[in-house]
């Protein structure tokens, strides 16, 4: 199956991605959960990025999500580090991956994939950070019915 390889921005934080709005009024009224201007801003630049890198129209059927996120280095990396060789970049600020993938999903929905629910595998890794600075690594891989789980289809 073919992978498209993404080098996206940092995501936004889930906190900062939603807001809720009122819809009515008085007794009758409810909340809505819609995108902030920062979020539609992540989005577009996800967008243009997607089609930088030959994503023309969403894939039809199955889909994989492989998202590696890398925090941003902090400047006392490397006094961290020969501290603590194995663990030093534990307490490195960075989003968690579940709000990471929640913001991606629905950046890429609609542009890598039609909907959310073609989402069959999805893949989480926090990264040690890096040179390369602040950054989100995704693939999205097309799957076949077969990949998904082989030994169903076994004879």
């Amino acid at each position: 199956m073919p992978t498209t390889q993404l080098t996206l921005p940092y995501p936004i934080s889930a906190n900062r991605y939603w807001r809720a709005v009122s819809l009515g009024k008085g007794a009758g009224a409810r909340l809505a959960m819609v995108p902030t201007k920062e979020a539609k801003a992540f989005k577009e630049d996800v967008a243009w990025r997607a089609r930088c890198a030959g994503i023309r129209t969403p894939l039809d059927g199955r889909v994989s999500l492989l998202v590696r996120l890398f925090p941003a280095r902090p400047q006392d990396w490397a006094k961290r580090s020969a501290k603590n060789p194995d663990g030093w970049d534990d307490d490195v600020r960075c989003i968690d991956l579940g709000n990471c993938e929640k913001v991606l999903s629905d950046a890429l929905n609609g542009v890598a994939w039609g909907d959310d629910k073609q989402l069959r595998r999805i893949v989480l890794e926090r990264c040690e950070p890096d040179e390369k600075g602040a950054r989100v690594e995704v693939e999205i891989t097309a799957l076949s019915t077969a990949a998904i789980a082989p030994e169903l289809f076994a004879a």
